[in-house]
């Protein structure tokens, strides 16, 4: 009976988010722990009349870890993929391969049963999508981004020359966009973010989920440096450091969540999508227009922002201006 439920959710991501059309080749990407959630998306592709495959990916230990050998092969040759993993793919080169041969994905990392049922899959992406691409405007090629937050956050960055990125989840050829996480980002220059980070939503990585405590994070040149708080700083602090890369620590993303269905749960791509909530990202940017490929990429989500981009009014207290 669940199944039926999920069915209307799977619906709109063939149908809308992905547009599939009869005779394309399809391939749902799944993990062992999501092999329910791939089944119910691989009968609604076949029925639509697409060459659905479906393929049960090896475990891989972080976000962001690239997939084996036949995996990569297997997207950088079909039309439409989904990845309902576990372990995110979003931010790899065989992503990135796929799309620039001209693959549409759809991403669905750490997708839960009752996300096809309820939940931000009920969004008008369609009616979203107007605006995720006007913020997506504000906040590119910007000389000065300045983020502040209540709990204490006061960030400041440059996109200069860097095109932002409209999460809308409507995909065409060569586009990426995880679902049902609506939201417009940018990948800040390298080097240029200065100044203090507080984490008082979620960090929906490596079982840290809701903040209980704020999590602040200081950042000099780009990176993220001393994380101080309670239990939950910890866990990020060790998740970071257990990468053994010092191009985790780089601050890859600035975003902004603009589903109103969205609602906090636990899970990324719920809590990303939240509207008028900001995300910081770390590590990888390579799929955001950016230059670092890092072993991992976690978002840091804060609450009621207040972002001004080159003296413009974006957002003010959750609530966007534009």
């Amino acid at each position: 009976m669940k199944e039926m439920a999920m069915a209307r959710g799977a619906k709109t991501l063939v149908e809308t988010c992905a547009g599939i059309e009869h005779g394309e080749n399809v391939i749902v990407v799944v993990d062992y722990s999501m092999m329910g959630i791939g089944q119910v998306i691989a009968s609604m592709a076949y029925a639509l009349g697409a060459k659905t495959d479906l393929i049960v990916a090896s475990p891989r230990e972080f976000d962001g870890q690239e997939p084996s050998d036949p995996v990569a092969a297997a997207l950088s040759n079909c039309d439409v993929f989904f990845t309902a993993v576990d372990r995110s793919l979003t931010h790899t080169n065989s992503v990135a391969d796929a799309l620039r041969q001209g693959a549409r994905g759809i991403g669905l990392t750490h997708f839960t049963e009752e996300m096809l049922i309820s939940g931000g899959i009920d969004a008008d992406f369609r009616g979203l999508a107007p605006r995720a691409k006007e913020v997506t405007s504000a906040i590119e090629n910007a000389s000065v981004i300045h983020l502040t937050t209540p709990a204490g956050t006061n960030l400041t960055m440059s996109s200069k020359g860097r095109l932002g990125n409209a999460y809308t989840c409507l995909v065409v050829p060569g586009e990426f966009c995880p679902v049902p996480n609506v939201e417009a980002n940018v990948a800040p220059l390298e080097g240029t973010s200065e100044g203090v980070i507080v984490v008082d939503g979620s960090i929906p990585y490596e079982g840290i989920g809701l903040i209980r405590e704020p999590i602040t994070i200081k950042v000099s040149n780009g990176m993220l440096g001393e994380i101080t708080g309670g239990f939950q700083a910890k866990q990020l602090a060790e998740a970071l450091e257990q990468q053994d890369d010092p191009k985790a620590y780089n601050l890859a993303e600035l975003g902004i969540g603009l589903n109103p269905q969205c609602k906090f749960i636990g899970v990324m791509l719920e809590d990303q999508g939240v509207y008028g909530t900001v995300h910081i990202g770390t590590g990888t940017n390579i799929t955001l227009g950016g230059n670092i490929k890092a072993r991992s990429h976690y978002d840091l989500i804060m609450k009621k922002p207040t972002l001004v981009v080159d003296g413009r009014r974006i957002i003010t207290s959750g609530e966007l201006c534009i």
